[in-house]
This record gives structure tokens, C-alpha cells and sequence, in this order.
């Protein structure tokens, strides 16, 4: 019997397989999400949700918890992945936003290392008053504050987080905007700095929407306006302070990128996939639970809005002075 007509084709098959198995491997390997903040944020918890979502689709996205220097540890490891598309992160305000301007030596270049894929959410800050202070310095919105201010110069203190935190720069671009003054008091994290709004320390404060919710709803706080372009769906009855400083905006976001040079094919799967997450009814039920708004877009919209974003906090930043050596 001729076994040669047999062998050849077992050994066809089996090279077919050799060629197709590291194929399947390939596609089945994890795509790592390189958060740049420690667990349990609001950054972390809202992408291992999106992570849950897209295993279907995408296969299992594995988180990768990266803090340290404001985010600029896992930032620059996603901007030095390879850009295969098994690599991806969170590009935040911080990281991709004030931090280029903030710290004097930068690990990335935050215009050109990274890859859009999608925003993700967007979180609006309040511009809040201690409510007794409010009720006594009869100031009732954005318009009585600012005229308050002009007519009592350098009376006025607002607190933060510290310097160069979302607090200060939302202060400082509202005095710009105002043309007012008051005087910055940095503390050390935003909860010191609620805590002297709530005693009376300061006067007002640009506060997380998340962490300020149940001081204003309890009646402690007064929110005169939210710093988003629209109104949020968690305050409805709170105006923008836009409707009275046109154009101002300023708020927490962050999104997905890859390392710059991934291959369009591969943003655009990724883009897909993260994007139906984004617009799942269960996954906006999740994120409201964080005063947090899904915001999907497609990855030239998030590099453009990335790119404003660079170019607005350059010249906040430069005009508060604060630097990280």
C-alpha cells in the first residue's frame, strides 16, 4: 500500500493547523486597559463596567491599575505599548490636559503618543456656597456672586483640592471669565476642602458634582451653577454657569486611547465595541449612580476635543502659577 498520498496530506492538515492555531491564540489574547489611579475610583469602577460589556465582542479586557504622578505612570505605559491593539488606557483632564502644563518634565508627549478611541464620561463640577453664607451675602446665582465680588474687591476666598487640582482651575478660569478676584486657599485633597466650605473657612468652591450631591440636597450647600456647556441630568434645576459667562466650560472626563500608531482597522473595532457599551440603557443606569454622563464619540471627535482641551489649560494653568518640579 502507498502510504505517501496519506502522509502528504497529514502533514498539509497539520501545517494548516500550525498556521491557524497561533492565529486563534492571537485574537483570543486579553486586550489590557491600563487605568492610571488606584481601585475603586470612579475612573477604575466605570471601565471595569465598559470591560464586562465588551467581553463579548472584544474577548476578556483585563484592568491594569497604574497610579502615581497624577496619572502620568499608566499614562506613559500605554503610550509606550506596543500598537497592536492589545494594549489600551484611560487618557484623562489630568493626564492629557493639565499635566503637560503642570509638571515641568513629562514622561509623553500628550499631543502625539496617543491614539483616540472614544470619550467615555464626562462629569460635571458645581460652583457651590456654604448655604448660610450664601442666604447672608444675598447671593442667589453666578450673576449676584460676580457683582458681589466687583463691589467688594479681594473680600471673597474660594477653596480646593491644592494647587493645580480641577478646584483651583475652574477658580481661576471663573475669575478670568468674571473679571473678579478672590483669594485661592489650597488644602490638602477635596474632602479638607468641603469641609471648610461646610464650617464657614471659604466662601465658595468648584466642587466635584459627585462629592458635593448630598450637602446640596440636605440644604448645606447652595449650587449656584454646574461648569458643563448643558445643564447635568442630576441637577436639572441648577443653571450652567455658561448662561452667564458665554463660553465658559470645564469639567472631569476621561476616554480611551491606544498607543499612537495603532492601525486605523484596529481603532475603529475598538471604537465599535466601546461605543455600543457607552450606549447600553444598563450602562448609563450604572454611571448615573456616579453622577457620571456616558459620553460616546467617535475617535476623531475625542482627539479634537482632546486637543481643545491641551490648548484651554495652558493658559489656565500658566495663569495660576502652580508647577510640579
Amino acid at each position: 500500500m502507498n502510504y505517501r498520498p496519506f502522509l502528504l496530506s497529514l502533514i498539509a492538515s497539520l501545517t494548516t493547523l500550525g498556521a491557524v492555531a497561533p492565529a486563534a491564540a492571537q485574537q483570543q489574547r486579553p486586550i489590557r486597559l491600563v487605568v492610571p489611579y488606584g481601585a475603586g475610583g470612579p475612573i477604575d469602577v466605570t471601565a471595569r463596567a465598559l470591560a464586562e460589556r465588551v467581553k463579548d465582542s472584544l474577548g476578556p479586557v483585563i484592568i491594569d491599575n497604574k497610579p502615581g504622578a497624577g496619572g502620568n505612570i499608566g499614562a506613559d505605559a500605554v503610550a509606550k505599548a506596543a500598537p497592536d491593539g492589545h494594549t489600551i488606557g484611560i487618557a484623562a483632564t489630568a493626564t492629557n490636559a493639565v499635566n503637560p502644563w503642570l509638571y515641568a518634565k513629562m514622561p509623553f508627549n500628550a499631543a502625539t503618543d496617543f491614539a483616540p478611541i472614544t470619550q467615555m464620561v464626562r462629569v460635571p463640577n458645581v460652583l457651590v456656597m456654604n448655604a448660610e453664607t450664601a442666604q447672608r451675602l444675598k447671593i442667589n446665582s453666578v450673576a449676584d456672586l460676580i457683582a458681589y465680588a466687583k463691589a467688594n474687591p479681594a473680600k471673597l476666598n474660594y477653596g480646593s483640592g491644592g494647587n493645580g487640582s480641577a478646584g483651583h482651575l475652574a477658580g481661576e478660569l471663573f475669575k478670568k471669565q468674571a473679571g473678579i478676584f478672590a483669594v485661592h486657599i489650597p488644602f490638602n485633597g477635596g474632602n479638607p476642602a468641603q469641609l471648610a466650605l461646610l464650617s464657614g473657612q471659604v466662601d465658595f468652591n468648584f466642587d466635584n458634582l459627585a462629592t458635593a450631591a448630598p450637602n446640596i440636597r440636605s440644604g448645606k450647600l447652595k449650587a449656584l451653577a454646574v461648569t458643563t456647556a448643558q445643564r447635568s441630568s442630576a441637577l436639572p434645576d441648577v443653571p450652567t454657569v455658561a448662561s452667564t459667562l458665554k463660553g465658559f466650560s470645564i469639567d472631569t472626563w476621561w476616554g480611551l486611547v491606544a498607543p499612537a500608531g495603532t492601525p486605523p482597522d484596529v481603532i475603529a473595532k475598538l471604537n465599535q465595541a466601546f461605543v455600543a457599551a457607552l450606549n447600553a440603557p444598563e450602562t448609563k443606569t450604572r454611571f448615573a449612580g456616579l453622577l457620571a454622563e456616558p459620553v460616546a464619540s467617535t475617535p476623531q471627535e475625542f482627539g479634537a476635543f482632546m486637543k481643545s482641551e491641551l490648548s484651554k489649560y495652558e493658559g489656565v494653568v500658566k495663569a495660576t502659577g502652580a508647577r510640579v518640579d
